[in-house]
């Protein structure tokens, strides 16, 4: 079994005060593996991922990064430490050029480092090294994700947060990014996603975590959840059956 990189203890977050999204959520993401978050609508995964890179605070409980604390860290402290985040929708700036919106991306790059950063990750993209001086805006919905993900790259993390990578993608596209993250696994890049593609997800990925009502309602590898025939009530909502094998941090009640 791989180490856990990422680790959530008794994690308590929301939006506000009077809004709590995560109930003392207790899960882990290891090392090198796709750990792939689904559940119905508001059960918390987004909120996972924000909470990851430092964009909700945790009221209580802890997160862990390779064991050690990293709550209240800032963004740029958690891009330091090895963790990117490619949030769901376009994220580009479209009126700025492949090469610029590349070059934004690692922006705390020496310069000489930056280049050679830049042909690195164009390497791993030969459809965006062909748009390198188009705008942006110009690109397709996949060379404009494949785009996030290579900034995102820039920087060498070791831990990938991708939240919906699949929206507005052709099957095509999709399968592309998938296999995309899948290869970043195979070489030693730890992936938590949110996929709204549920199937398609799970064929790319190690572990499958369903979370309901802000909780760890089932840890299953993603393989034995694909061919579970309660997948579509597991991820539209209801509770998990008594008799599987709950993960760690489980609640029967949820």
């Amino acid at each position: 079994m791989a180490e856990s990189i990422i680790e959530f203890d008794r994690v308590v977050a929301g939006y506000s005060p009077s809004v709590t999204i995560l109930n003392e959520l207790t899960l882990d993401a290891r090392k090198g593996e796709i750990t792939l978050l689904i559940g119905p609508n508001g059960a918390g995964k987004s909120t996972v991922l924000k909470t990851l890179f430092g964009m909700l605070i945790p009221r209580s409980g802890e997160v862990r990064f390779e064991g050690k604390r990293i709550n209240g860290k800032t963004q740029r402290q958690l891009l330091a430490e090895g963790i990117a985040f490619v949030p769901q929708g376009r994220n580009l700036f479209g009126s700025l050029s492949v090469r610029h919106n590349l070059e934004l991306g690692g922006i705390t790059l020496p310069r000489g480092e930056l280049n050679g950063r830049i042909e690195e990750v164009l390497t791993q993209f030969p459809r965006i090294k062909e748009r390198i001086n188009n705008q942006a805006s110009t690109m397709s919905g996949g060379e404009q994700k494949q785009l996030e993900v290579g900034r995102a790259l820039l920087l060498r993390p070791r831990v990938l947060l991708i939240d919906e990578p699949s929206i507005g993608l052709s099957p095509k596209l999709v399968q592309d990014v998938m296999s995309l993250l899948r290869r970043l696994a195979d070489n030693g890049t730890t992936v938590v996603m949110v996929e709204q593609n549920v199937r398609t997800a799970l064929k790319y990925s190690n572990r499958a975590l369903v979370l309901e009502m802000g909780r760890l309602a089932l840890d299953r590898p993603a393989s034995e959840l694909l061919d579970d025939p309660n997948l579509n009530r597991l991820f539209l909502g209801g509770h998990a059956p008594a008799k599987e094998n709950m993960g760690r941090g489980a609640s029967a009640d949820v």
